[in-house]
């Protein structure tokens, strides 16, 4: 009984590290900073101009995406997931 406690309370913690990287502020940092050298690239490639300015632009919307997904998740989960 006590391993299953055990093995129960350390599924938790890995549980509660996962969903903190996933909501943390350092993972969209680093996905942002990527997609924005992904498009760089892929806009210099293809001869775009100002691919520099112009990279922002999704990158920005990536971000943007994030800080409403969360508002948007707190709202299905108390209107329509609610069990």
């Amino acid at each position: 009984m006590e391993k299953e406690i055990n093995a129960i309370k350390e599924r938790n913690k890995r549980v509660e590290a996962d969903k903190a990287w996933e909501t943390s502020i350092t993972r969209r940092a680093i996905i942002a900073v990527l997609t924005y050298i992904i498009i760089v690239i892929f806009l210099m490639i293809i001869n775009i101009p100002n691919p520099w300015l112009n990279a922002l632009v999704p990158t920005a919307g990536f971000m943007l995406s994030t800080l409403t997904l969360s508002v948007v998740k707190d709202w299905w989960l108390e209107n329509v997931y609610k069990k």
